[in-house]
């Protein structure tokens, strides 16, 4: 075997060595090393935008991908971008260290968890109703008497005609004594879908919250209400594209990503969260009788398969906004079990055998539902998504009396204003970097993230907290807020946030690209993890986003930050965030934490609410037509705020 023929790989799976073919040294290191199972974090789809993708090159020389410019570790090791450099074709042998933070295979913390603040009744959109013989044949014993009898014990005015799979399923049921009837409630009315002799197994609802970075479900009985189980983990788009702005250009140029952005969220990240929880619960798919969605704007559109590209260019102008029912076949969303034939948009090969049961499934446990609605819930605007009205309702925003604000600090951040009757709503391009995206030694939230600092200055220490308590590997969002409000608490940033010049030099190195950097603790091999003045001013530019937005809003309304009777602050990241230290640092500018309530994944809230009770998805409609969309870009006072906000208090 060659030297020449060698490439050694160093990552927290272990150690491993290829030996390398002549196709394989063609291949950016990026896709060399996923078909060896070791993906990289290509999170800005391999446009050399981020930092995502670094490995560390121990020994050895690369070729530049495109331009064949070579980089070797000529007497040090030196940090490189996995999509830039392949390994060439003349290449001595070669050494690589993959950091945990650069691979996608560590397990997300993502936050599941919400505060409720609304009370709810007990009227699930899947309701499986016993109705007697006696009780029908009083009715006349057909479909037309049924319908009666069941508009009669929903307390409904009437009920539209069953499906025709559940027609043939009556018709084949005349002999028995008990059936057991399900209704859907389907946007606009009930309706009756299905007709069994024996009790269906238990029907499990699926909440479902599809953020741009991350996606959460819930497994909910729909008998009580009862979550039974939860599971959550990376928007496989991301692979794609870090940013919604980035995968609607990715539509807007090439048709086919259309598909390609609508797999990744349905079959690599939802169908995969869906095994996971049906696990953990000791269920089947075939319980499975309704999905409610909520999200962003865009990933709703990418979810259903429509073209995002109008969202990206003025004037915003969405496909749809209002609430929208799919089944899961038509976002191809795989379950098992029977088809309705009556559905011209199923697959036309599934047959039932002589007494009406499919033939895959056992008489005794009936499907919950043949094709599974999914409901999409309703959105306001282009950048004011399901996630928000779903939120402004959980939360319990839409009944304060206010004046209230709700914040969603993520990818994007979004902000709700209340005043009396009237609701204000912005979006502001925060980006990614809150998500430790184009960060020197940045994370997003798990095993190994530091997640806490505190900064203690004379004499000078730094104390961290990490994700599972272990060695670092690198830094999260929460981090990076508490070290932007305790280095300048302690005199190391100077308010632009430039590191001050007194700071001891066994503090600081030297970055090629970001300029000094502050060295906030050793990882692994003495790996040294740090927070460079060009993170520094990534972070300040998101900060400064946010709380532009929030200032504007307020200005609208004449209302001052210390008016404020209520802050929701909602999402994953809020829920890990120091509020004194988000206050500090100039995040949550004016308020104090006794304003601030944290309300958690108030997105998924919602979902699972709209799962429990009917009446949500008309409120939630009405609370999307009610707010006022204020265009950030079009205020003319908005720039000079966000100017004003790139400072650190």
């Amino acid at each position: 075997m060659s030297d020449q023929n060698i490439l050694k790989i160093e990552s927290p799976q272990g150690v491993q060595t290829i030996l390398l073919s002549a196709v394989q040294r063609r291949l950016r290191l990026t896709e060399l090393l996923r078909h060896e199972g070791l993906s990289l974090n290509t999170r800005c789809g391999q446009k050399s935008l981020c930092d995502g993708c670094l490995v560390q090159l121990v020994s050895g020389t690369l070729v530049g991908h495109g331009d064949a410019k070579s980089v070797s570790a000529a007497g040090a090791p030196r940090m490189v971008r996995g999509c830039e450099y392949r390994v060439g074709d003349e290449t001595a042998a070669i050494h690589l260290v993959i950091p945990a933070r650069s691979l996608l295979a560590y397990e997300p913390q993502v936050v599941s968890e919400f505060r409720v603040n609304v009370p709810r009744a007990h009227d699930p959109i899947w309701q499986n109703i016993v109705v007697e013989r006696e009780e029908l044949s009083a009715e006349g014993g057909d479909l037309a008497g049924l319908g009666r009898l069941i508009a009669q014990r929903m307390k409904l005015t009437n009920l539209p005609g069953p499906t025709q799979l559940m027609a043939d399923q009556f018709g084949e049921l005349q002999k028995a004594g008990r059936l057991f009837i399900t209704v859907e409630y389907r946007g606009a009315s009930w309706h009756m879908t299905g007709a069994y002799d024996k009790v269906p197994p238990t029907p499990l609802g699926v909440a479902i919250d599809v953020g741009t970075t991350t996606v959460a479900l819930l497994l909910v009985n729909m008998n009580d209400g009862q979550v039974v189980a939860n599971t959550a983990g990376f928007n496989r788009q991301m692979h794609l594209g870090d940013d919604v702005i980035t995968r609607i250009n990715l539509c807007s140029t090439d048709h086919a990503m259309l598909e390609r952005l609508q797999q990744a969220v349905v079959r690599d990240t939802i169908e995969r969260l869906i095994t996971r929880a049906l696990a953990a619960a000791g269920a089947s798919d075939n319980q499975i009788c309704a999905f409610t969605v909520a999200a962003n704007t865009t990933m709703l559109h990418l979810l259903a398969g429509v073209d995002p590209t109008p969202l990206g260019f003025a004037p915003f102008t969405a496909p749809f906004l209002e609430r929208r029912l799919m089944h899961a076949s038509q976002v191809h969303l795989h379950l098992s079990g029977p088809v309705d034939q009556d559905d011209p948009a199923q697959p036309s090969d599934s047959k039932q055998n002589n007494d009406g049961a499919h033939e895959d499934m056992p008489d005794e446990q009936a499907a919950a539902s043949v094709d599974p609605a999914i409901h999409l819930l309703p959105s306001a605007a282009a950048y004011i998504g399901a996630d928000l009205t779903a939120g402004i309702f959980s939360s319990g925003l839409m009944y304060d009396a206010g004046p209230s604000l709700l914040v969603d600090v993520g990818t994007n951040g979004e902000i709700i204003l209340k005043v009396g009757d009237k609701m204000y709503g912005c979006a502001t391009a925060a980006g990614p970097a809150f998500e430790g995206a184009r960060l020197v030694s940045g994370m997003r939230a798990g095993q190994g993230a530091i997640s806490r600092v505190r900064i203690e200055a004379e004499p000078l220490a730094v104390h961290i907290q990490t994700i599972g308590q272990v060695k670092p590997t690198g830094i999260c969002g929460s981090a990076y807020v508490d070290f932007l409000a305790q280095a300048r608490k302690a005199g190391l940033l100077t308010p632009t946030g430039r590191l001050e010049e007194h700071v001891p030099a066994d503090w600081v190195a030297a970055q090629e690209n970001n300029g000094k950097a502050f060295r906030v603790a050793y990882g692994h091999g003495k790996e040294s993890i740090l927070i460079s003045e060009s993170d520094i001013a990534s972070l300040m530019q998101a900060k400064g986003a946010i709380a532009a937005g929030i200032l504007t809003l307020l200005r609208r309304a004449n209302v001052l930050p210390e008016q404020i009777k209520r802050l929701y602050l909602a999402g994953g990241f809020g829920m890990h965030i120091d509020i004194a230290n988000a206050i500090d640092c100039g995040l949550l500018p004016g308020f104090t934490p006794q304003q601030v309530q944290v309300v958690g994944n108030t997105s998924l809230a919602g979902a699972y609410l709209s799962l429990l009770d009917s009446g949500v998805m008309d409120e939630l409609s009405r609370i999307a037509k009610g707010i006022e969309v204020i265009e950030l870009n079009l205020d003319p006072e908005f720039e000079m705020c966000y100017i004003d906000q790139l400072q650190l208090p």
